[in-house]
């Protein structure tokens, strides 16, 4: 993890869950960090964790719905540190259900934070990069993106059209950018709290607690992937329980 010391890396939903825990894993290995998300006091609790061993990271309060709470995350980071390395779109929902079920507005906020959401990322970040020669995005998709089951049409489509969208990004970079795209299987997190479908959410917590692994192994993986030399470029890295199907 040599790779990673000194780094200034962004990311977005970091006050829990993976976001929290890739943090954390950056912050040993010496990264520099800019931490956003919609819950200020998780985001202050992190980062006082976080100083305790480290230099204690800016936390912006945000919500990458909005393209300028996203462009304020970058300019934070570059008014602070100068500069940008890597930026981890990790922020985002789940609220999944049948199609016939037609709950539209669980479409549209899915649209808006797993696939909307990165796209602000890039639009902040991609500048920088290019000012910079340097940088890497890395996005923290799903194995829902990869098989298509049953009630997650929409979900799995925000996660099938933001890979697209890596992939075309990552053809036009050029020499000096860098793509990740890290696929979690199922992970011991609050995901299942944006459902509102009570019998799925139940379901999915039910199914979590049965095979689910830790946050800190989606962390690993990006930890990996941001510690690389600058000339390669780890693409896709799909990381799930052993014992999911």
């Amino acid at each position: 993890m040599q790779g990673i010391g000194g780094k200034v890396i962004a990311i977005t939903g970091a006050s829990s869950g993976i976001g929290r825990a890739t943090a954390t894993l950056l912050a040993e290995h010496g990264a520099r960090l800019v931490l956003g998300a919609r819950r200020a006091e998780g985001l202050e609790t992190l980062a006082d964790d976080i100083a305790g061993a480290a230099e204690r990271p800016l936390v912006v309060a945000m919500d990458v719905t909005r393209r300028e709470d996203v462009a304020r995350l970058v300019t934070g980071a570059c008014e602070r540190f100068g500069r940008l390395d890597v930026f981890v779109s990790n922020a985002g929902i789940g609220p999944i259900s049948p199609l016939d079920d037609l709950r539209v507005e669980d479409w549209e906020a899915m649209i808006d934070v797993n696939l909307k959401g990165p796209l602000y990322g890039i639009a902040a970040a991609l500048p920088v990069f290019r000012r910079q020669a340097s940088g890497q995005f890395v996005n923290i998709l799903s194995t829902a993106g990869l098989t298509i089951r049953p009630t997650m049409a929409v979900y799995a489509g925000t996660k099938q059209a933001m890979r697209a969208v890596a992939e075309g990004l990552r053809q036009e970079a050029g020499p000096n950018l860098r793509v990740t795209n890290v696929s979690p299987g199922y992970v011991r997190t609050d995901f299942a709290r944006s459902m509102t479908d009570q019998a799925l959410r139940a379901d999915i917590e039910a199914r979590m607690g049965d095979i689910a692994i830790g946050p800190d192994a989606i962390a690993r993986a990006v930890a990996f992937a941001i510690a690389q030399p600058a000339d390669v470029d780890v693409g896709d890295i799909v990381v799930r329980p052993t014992a999911q199907g």
